[in-house]
């Protein structure tokens, strides 16, 4: 049987790949030009996700071996930052290719049993949670790049899939962490049509499989609803037919979510 955590490992192999594919023919233009993300250049969104490979690495061979990182988070990120954007980009293929490979690496006991502790998080997390987690970041990142290459980007349907269900289930207080709930004047719940997930905004932000009255709803392709989430459904970055109807508005939901 194919786990939660097999899928999601899978799905960071073909994020991977593309980046692998895409990331060694850039320009230096190109990475030292703007990305998906506002306030970083695209080899910037390299480096973090690089780094963030490294420290992951390093933490599930804690949970594996319980030898602690040698480095803090900060050693690590600043190493990184110091770096020209040609070895971030480089760098970057090395280390995620690292932590792929260890996820690949992982026996079946291993994936269902597995805790990490982040450090951050009053308990260890479950792998596939940390799994999902990573693709979060990998995912929206690798949307970054290639959105800076493409206009028209999306996420692989499959990635969209996985995060909708990790956010309505191990990582469900991640979606408190990226919504402002304080923005809207009254809750919304918001479906998001054909997909079996909603959102919800009130005392907090949640999603959720538990769609029943909703208030509005978001008409779109799932990745859509992932990349708000994310704060990254901007006006310019919007497929055409994405609508939301009801009490609240698409400005309102990017309003909400701010992104990171």
């Amino acid at each position: 049987m194919t786990t939660l955590a097999d899928r999601t490992i899978a799905a960071l192999r073909t994020i991977h790949d593309d980046l692998a594919a895409t990331v060694p023919g850039l320009s230096d233009a190109e990475l030292t030009g703007p990305s998906g993300a506002a306030e970083w250049p695209l080899a910037q969104v390299l480096s973090h996700l690089g780094s963030g490979a490294e420290i992951a690495l390093a933490g599930l061979t804690a949970a594996l071996t319980g030898t602690p990182p040698a480095e803090s988070n900060q050693d690590v990120w600043d190493r990184w930052n110091a770096k020209g954007p040609r070895a971030q980009a480089t760098d970057f293929l090395d280390s995620d290719a690292a932590l792929v490979a260890a996820y690949e690496a992982l026996t079946a006991e291993q994936r269902e049993t597995l805790a990490v502790d982040l450090g951050f998080l009053p308990a260890p997390l479950a792998l596939a949670s940390v799994a999902g987690m990573r693709l979060n970041e990998a995912a929206l990142h690798a949307w970054d790049v290639r959105v800076a290459l493409d206009p028209a980007a999306a996420l692989p349907a499959e990635a969209a899939q996985l995060l909708a269900e990790h956010l309505s289930g191990g990582l469900a207080f991640m979606a408190g962490f990226l919504g402002r709930a304080d923005v809207l004047a009254k809750p919304a719940t918001v479906d998001v049509a054909g997909s079996g997930f909603a959102l919800t905004i009130g005392d907090g932000v949640a999603v959720t499989t538990a769609v029943s009255d909703p208030t509005a709803t978001f008409a779109g392709p799932l990745e859509s609803a992932i990349r708000l989430i994310g704060g990254r459904l901007t006006a310019g970055h919007t497929p055409n037919g994405v609508t939301v109807t009801g009490d609240v508005t698409l400005d309102d939901l990017r309003k909400v979510f701010p992104g990171f």
